[in-house]
């Protein structure tokens, strides 16, 4: 592959029906493993700890003793302090940061008075939730705190936590899961993560719901379970649009597009402009920016699908129509006006303004949650929050005058449906 097939500037107007649809049909690609998850599932509902150790042999190369691990938890964050340790700092400052971001989202129990009835509505956190954190050799502290921090801010009494099994856990992972308040922890991973989470083993306890970031395996079970349990959403690989005019530092337009990019070869990552030169310099930016990333085939496998490049707009306007289109996972606009950009924008996980607010501050620290629709998601629903974990009812009250005011509205509809018990539960109390 040579750097000009890469990445090159291709025209809105000029796109074909096929690159349409790669980037506005994107798929988690849950599909092609659908079957063998429901087979995953169906022998841990069935088989419980048995099958979790046999899928670690098979799938993970790991012999599971222990499936409980909170105890080494509790130790890695223990050492982590004990050594001040500089990542325990980041771990504990980046929780605090979306701690404070999420307790804004706590609502309140409301009561109010309208002509004799009495309505209202209370929120109450469900008992117990789950949450599942990539990983086992690899650290994704991020993802730890930002499930199970929301989770502890809603009030939930009992959150678990899956993660992949290794030989050795990574402990700035387990250190991560401690800290942000989880009371226990499982070393399973995988669809027969999420089946463990949601209908419990020997060892697992089972949940409500469950939530978390994952490959398509996890995805797709996260589809089998719904129903029986409450999930988030279901998720596939990153994304990123970056909306950028004339005013943008191309330098800063593709250190976000890479910063995606290796997080898998699936990534989708995609920048607008209406100004050609711009568009050739995210290019070179890119193009630049690759050789000798630690990650650089993977960064390489992304830039080059179908579903990712640099598309020049004619104005702003087909820029803007293109992202509410689009419904980006991570919408980043560096352009001058970015405000009035973000309010002609319905469709979007999370927005990042201007040039010093890139993607991985919210991925790690600045508060919101990264747990964000993909897919076009964000055109029917929002990222993981407090809500998430909240249900509420409502509760009405009514005096005599109040009840006999509705009566008539009330027995004439219920006799319009055929239900004349309810007419007469109304008549009863007013005779």
């Amino acid at each position: 592959m040579t750097e000009e097939s890469l990445l090159d500037v291709r025209s809105i107007a000029d796109l074909s029906p096929d690159h349409r649809r790669a980037f506005f049909q994107r798929d988690a690609g849950i599909g092609a493993v659908r079957d063998d998850v429901r087979d995953i599932v169906d022998r841990v509902r069935t088989e419980g700890d048995v099958a979790i150790r046999e899928f670690a042999e098979a799938f993970d190369d790991v012999s599971v003793g222990n499936i409980d691990v909170t105890d080494a938890a509790e130790r890695a964050h223990a050492e982590f302090a004990d050594a001040d340790d500089p990542r325990l700092d980041a771990i504990r400052e980046a929780a605090a940061n979306v701690r404070a971001f999420h307790e804004q989202q706590v609502p309140e129990d409301y009561r109010e008075t309208v002509d004799g009835r009495e309505l209202g509505r209370r929120f109450r956190p469900i008992e117990r939730a789950g949450v599942y954190v990539p990983g086992g050799t690899a650290a994704y502290p991020s993802s730890a705190i930002m499930g199970i921090v929301p989770a502890r801010v809603a009030g939930v009494d009992h959150v678990a936590v899956a993660t992949p099994p290794a030989d050795e856990i990574n402990p700035v992972t387990l250190a991560a899961i401690h800290e942000a308040g989880a009371d226990a922890v499982y070393q399973v991973g995988g669809a027969q993560a999420i089946a463990a989470l949601a209908y419990g083993t020997e060892t697992v306890t089972g949940v409500q719901t469950v939530v978390g970031p994952g490959n398509r395996w996890v995805t797709a079970a996260k589809a089998e379970v719904r129903g029986d349990v409450e999930i988030d959403f279901l998720a596939g690989p990153s994304e990123i649009l970056v909306l950028a005019d004339a005013t943008a530092d191309p330098e800063y337009v593709a250190a976000d597009l890479l910063a995606q990019a290796e997080h898998d070869p699936n990534a989708s990552v995609v920048a607008v402009t209406d100004d050609e030169g711009t568009a050739a310099a995210i290019v070179d930016a890119v193009v630049d920016g690759i050789e000798g990333r630690d990650r650089e085939e993977t960064i390489r496998e992304a830039l080059a699908a179908d579903a990712s490049g640099v598309l020049l707009a004619r104005s702003m306007s087909e820029a803007v129509l293109f992202a509410e289109e689009y419904a980006a996972e991570h919408l980043s606009i560096q352009a001058d006006d970015d405000e009035a950009l973000l309010d002609r924008i319905t469709n979007v996980g999370s927005a990042f303004l201007g040039p010093y607010s890139p993607v991985a501050a919210g991925d790690y620290a600045a508060g919101p949650n990264h747990v964000l629709p993909t897919n076009g998601g964000a055109k029917r629903y929002g990222g993981l929050s407090t809500e998430t974990f909240l249900r509420s009812s409502t509760v009405q009250r009514l005096d005599r005058e109040a009840l006999a005011d509705l009566s008539d509205t009330i027995t004439t509809l219920a006799e319009a449906e055929g239900l004349e018990a309810h007419a007469e539960s109304i008549r009863r109390r007013l005779e």
